[in-house]
């Protein structure tokens, strides 16, 4: 297998959603030829599998400036950039078009399944920058193919690989004996049939951010419909509740997320569902009736319920990138110079500080892991994040080092304060240094929104909620 120049050689983006299609535009704009692998059948097939969740980001935040330049001789046309678009909007409006633009450089049904240096595993030093990388590729069809770059950027994101229940980061024992009545996305409660799982019936929901929130405010607008009489909500936490626990409200930059946090309040104060804090998940047992026993690790035991619905977080699949060096934190599996931007354990009030490839880069030079995928198991991750990230990159790749190192972003603040750090300390401690408005009880089912790349609510209240 003779490898050819490297600088010959396309850079492959790994993901066709919206940062690896981001990814390709900015290396166009460059004049690098990109390569987009995505395994799924259509561009953004993540995106749409989450169709019916509305973004909390407007469309004038999830449009990349790269994208819209390829994708203004097409004749499209953006839309209204104050509007919040759902996963099926931002899929069909804007990334089908721009994976129609960017043409055969978008192969579907092309799954990644080896990422390494020709000739050089992870164990070779000799030689080794000097060699292209080598992306092994399984076709839907079952073909394989082998096919050479000059570098990777792996925008494959995390939404394959969700965590589990149990309190450790493993499964819960019993919890894959009992796959059949547990969900790890947000359920469409308008597909009639997923509406008649959830309907009249016991339904604990384990999480406690955005896709948590959407899913209690869901499942609120169900009880209080024609067809969903009997229909409860558990909200199990992990933690105590603080101010925090509800997000930002009004102090939150972005309005429709701090909305979502309200909902889940509301769900909780108006008696649609009940909260169970201070409990991990060791077990999930049946009952006599099949109705599912949540068990935790201090050997509470919670009345049975129908259903579960997971959201505690994604994870990202690093199998693929096993030959290569990549230098991850420990804790997050985030690059090791972006992880103390984002950990949770310590992130508080403010923004996450604007980063490029300087902070996305490895030990093997020329990899890079943007998209939700940089962020590894941290959370509130944004579109807009997302591209800033590939436009350093491709400037980077490109060797215009100024514009790479040019800062071109300013991320809205959560108005949340304290990390998941402190969730096992009384509610009383877990305050920070902000404060949000006083909570407010608000109607559920008004238009909001939901954070990106990860499920939450289509529809979610406006309103305040209150930082400690």
């Amino acid at each position: 297998m003779n490898a050819p120049a490297t600088t010959e050689l396309p850079v492959i983006v790994i993901g066709a959603g919206p940062t690896g299609l981001a990814a390709a535009a900015h290396l166009l704009g460059r004049g690098i030829e990109p390569l987009v692998l995505e395994a799924g059948p259509a561009a953004g097939a993540a995106v749409r599998e989450w169709s019916h969740v509305r973004l909390f980001s407007t469309w004038g935040e999830v449009v990349d400036p790269a994208a819209e330049k390829l994708l203004a001789p097409t004749g499209w046309t953006r839309p209204d950039p104050t509007a919040y678009p759902s996963g099926g909007d931002w899929a069909e409006r804007y990334l089908q078009p721009l994976t129609e633009a960017l043409g055969e450089r978008v192969r579907t049904g092309a799954r990644v399944v080896g990422v390494s240096r020709a000739g050089r595993d992870r164990i070779v030093d000799a030689d080794r920058d000097a060699q292209p990388f080598v992306v092994h590729v399984t076709y839907a069809d079952g073909r394989e193919e082998r096919l050479f770059a000059r570098a990777v950027i792996d925008a494959s994101g995390t939404w394959t690989t969700p965590s589990p229940a149990g309190g450790s980061g493993l499964p819960a024992l019993g919890e894959k004996a009992a796959a059949d009545r547990i969900a790890y996305r947000v359920p469409d409660l308008k597909d009639p049939a997923v509406r008649a799982r959830y309907a009249g019936r016991r339904t604990a929901v384990i999480g406690s951010g955005a896709s948590a929130f959407t899913a209690l405010a869901h499942l609120a607008d169900l009880a209080k419909s024609g067809d969903g009489a009997g229909t409860k909500g558990v909200w199990i936490l992990r933690r105590g509740i603080s101010g925090s626990t509800f997000g930002g409200g009004e102090a939150d930059q972005l309005p429709a997320r701090g909305a979502l946090g309200l909902a889940a309040r509301a769900a909780v104060d108006q008696g649609c569902a009940d909260a169970v804090t201070g409990f991990r998940t060791e077990a999930i047992e049946r009952d006599d009736s099949g109705r599912l026993v949540l068990v935790g690790e201090d050997g509470r035991r919670l009345a049975p319920v129908d259903e579960v619905i997971v959201l505690t977080g994604f994870r990202p699949d690093l199998s693929f990138l096993d030959e290569l060096r990549l230098g991850l934190d420990e804790r997050l599996q985030a690059p090791v110079a972006l992880a103390p931007l984002i950990d949770p354990n310590q992130h508080s009030c403010g923004t996450v500080y604007p980063h490029g490839h300087r902070e996305l880069s490895h030990p093997e030079q020329g990899i890079y892991l943007v998209g939700m995928k940089s962020y590894g198991r941290a959370p509130t991750f944004l579109a807009m994040t997302g591209y800033e990230q590939v436009r350093s990159v491709a400037a980077a790749i490109a060797g215009d080092l100024d514009a790479a190192d040019r800062v071109e972003l300013t991320l809205p603040e959560t108005g949340v304060c304290g990390g998941a750090g402190l969730f096992d300390a009384p509610a009383s401690d877990q305050g920070g240094g902000c404060c949000a408005p006083a909570p407010q009880l608000v109607r559920l089912g008004t238009p909001a929104a939901v954070t990106v790349g990860a499920t939450a609510a289509e529809e979610a209240p406006a309103g305040g909620c209150c930082g400690s």
